[in-house]
């Protein structure tokens, strides 16, 4: 099951623009065996939507990030350490032979994470697998600022992409609007005090509203109180230095 940030209780799935096109995108992407990329800054539930949408499927899923600037050898043998349960001390090339092979009996669905991080060779080592006649896997590449700007390099890639989702953060409407169904402390607040959070800390940012929300569920818990009011707003205010991290 998809985890909320921080592990908050009671937060429950906000079924967003932006989430139902990420679920609609891997699913395309698996029926289809293609490739999907979805991208976006920190924080707006990339990650959480592809997770949530992978609990559901039955095909075999490998998911995997990877450091800043890695090999194309640690790309190949981490996923042949996933598909083959243990790793190997093959060259590259021998690795992707093997790869080929295990791929083809299809179809899977392989997910890298952060793939903001991967080098144009790591970027043309994946088209290579997925291109390759015998193998049957969709790709979905989920990832930060600046993925788009990297996977568009590499023409042969970007040109493949079947689907493609962009995040951005919740607007103010959409916000105040959500915050209710999103965990009970905002169940009967007022609206008012739900644009003030979003324009002061949350900023459309779900991660943001998620450390507010476990903060404001602390403070509530220990002063008794059951519902939220500016007065605890406030204090997380100052708990988190002002305001929330991204903007």
């Amino acid at each position: 099951m998809a985890r909320h940030f921080l592990a908050l209780r009671d937060a429950q799935t906000l079924e967003t623009e932006h989430y139902l096109l990420a679920r609609r995108a891997v699913l395309d992407a698996l029926e289809r065996c293609a490739m999907a990329v979805i991208h976006g800054n920190a924080g707006l539930g990339k990650t959480y939507a592809v997770d949530d949408v992978v609990d559901e499927l039955e095909a075999e899923v490998l998911w995997t990030s990877f450091p800043s600037q890695p090999t194309p050898r640690l790309v190949a043998a981490t996923l042949f350490e996933q598909l083959c349960g243990h790793p190997t001390r093959l060259d590259r090339f021998s690795i992707i032979a093997q790869l080929v092979t295990r791929l083809a009996s299809g179809p899977r669905l392989v997910v890298i994470d952060e793939s903001q991080l991967l080098t144009g060779d790591c970027i043309e080592l994946l088209r290579y697998l997925h291109d390759h006649r015998a193998t049957r896997f969709a790709l979905v590449l989920v990832g930060g600022n600046g993925t788009w700007a990297v996977l568009s390099r590499e023409p042969m890639l970007a040109s493949r992409v079947f689907r493609r989702v962009r995040f951005s953060a919740l607007s103010r409407r959409d916000a105040v609007g959500a915050m209710p169904a999103y965990h009970p402390i905002y169940r009967h607040a007022d609206p008012e005090l739900l644009a003030l959070i979003d324009d002061l800390f949350c900023h459309g940012n779900l991660r943001n509203g998620a450390a507010f929300t476990h903060s404001a569920l602390q403070l509530s818990e220990r002063t008794g109180r059951g519902q939220l009011d500016e007065q605890i707003a406030r204090n997380v205010f100052a708990l988190h230095a002002g305001g929330g991290a991204n903007r």
